[in-house]
């Protein structure tokens, strides 16, 4: 289907590509629209916070296009693009999607679920970087680069399970006292079932419009002649964040910050045991991090990382508008060092 997709797309002429961009965001929009509906009030219904909402269910649906690509990237033999998205979706995520919900509207924080999920996203980053690192030539490191190993990749996967079945056991025993900021009264809906039928079908819209829309976008840069290493680490991963930027940006519209930053930091986490974790345990040979990894992109990685976790610590209830500035320099001021630099 994907290289149909693709044969497709190469075939039209530039501006009908451009016509499918634009209608594949203005469906991404509405998937969007909707999957916030639905998972409002599914917390609502379920006594969850929203926060976690976003971190889990949501960050599940609108990762699958990350997933997809590392995956079928992996299996043909481009791990650089494979690690490349996973590695820039954080970025891209942590700096332009959390910068741009803060700048449209303070985003509000609960701090117990902030601080224990945040915690969990800044070690998977640092966990990634540490996974690809061959300690037998260490001091290789930032001329050969690394791998991130296919056995590395299964634990990943076995620790995306822990993390998915420890955020349930949080919210039964101990999350209680989060919810007591978000209580609203509760929707009379027909039931849960028909809840998630409404979700399922907004996470086909947000993922199935990225499907069409990341081979355009793709189309569209080799057109313009953007290095295919490039492509990777920027335009691939910011087509297939497009899920978590449009939620986000629709839920800050809608007054539900809490879902935003859920979304993001759940996304992170998926990003390195979902995407990456995936992608290395259905290849033999694993992921190869090229030196570029390690001079650019995961100390860029880690840096986003690191300041989110400072805008954290430093913020009160909320991530304010002038942080958000901040992460939305950082990720230009990556971006800017990316194309400037050798790529992959």
């Amino acid at each position: 289907m994907e290289e149909f997709v693709q044969h497709f797309i190469k075939g039209l002429s530039t501006p009908f590509i451009l016509l499918i961009i634009a209608v594949t965001i203005y469906t991404l929009a509405k998937g969007a629209d909707l999957l916030v509906d639905e998972a409002v009030i599914l917390s609502l219904h379920w006594g969850v916070p929203k926060m976690l909402i976003g971190a889990t269910i949501i960050s599940l649906g609108t990762t699958l296009p990350e997933a997809a690509v590392s995956v079928l990237a992996a299996i043909k033999g481009e791990p650089g693009l494979a690690l490349g998205n996973a590695v820039g979706s954080i970025i891209c995520d942590t700096g332009l999607i959390l910068g741009t919900a803060a700048l449209i509207s303070p985003l509000p924080l609960t701090k117990k679920i902030v601080n224990r999920q945040g915690w969990i996203q800044l070690g998977a980053g640092f966990l990634l970087v540490i996974s690809c690192i061959r300690f037998s030539r260490i001091d290789k490191t930032f001329t050969e680069g690394g791998n991130l190993p296919q056995f590395m990749g299964i634990i990943f996967v076995g620790l995306l399970i822990a993390y998915i079945w420890t955020s349930i056991q949080w919210v039964k025993n101990n999350d209680q006292d989060a919810i007591m900021g978000e209580v609203e009264e509760k929707p009379k809906r027909a039931g849960d079932f028909f809840v998630f039928i409404k979700m399922g079908f907004a996470f086909i819209m947000v993922v199935g419009s990225s499907w069409i829309l990341i081979p355009a976008v793709q189309e569209t840069a080799t057109r313009f002649n953007v290095p295919e290493g490039i492509i990777a680490a920027t335009l691939v991963a910011f087509g297939t964040s497009l899920p978590e930027f449009v939620t986000a940006v629709t839920a800050v519209r809608k007054g539900h910050g809490e879902l935003a930053v859920g979304n993001v930091i759940g996304a992170d986490i998926l990003n390195v045991l979902f995407v990456a974790g995936l992608a290395a345990a259905v290849t033999k040979g694993g992921l190869d991090a090229s030196a570029h990894f390690f001079r650019i992109l995961f100390p860029a990685m880690l840096f986003i990382l690191l300041t989110f976790r400072a805008g954290i610590f430093f913020s009160g209830s909320s991530l304010k508008r002038p942080f958000g500035f901040i992460l939305i320099s950082s990720y230009i001021v990556i971006l800017i060092v990316s194309y400037t630099h050798k790529v992959i």
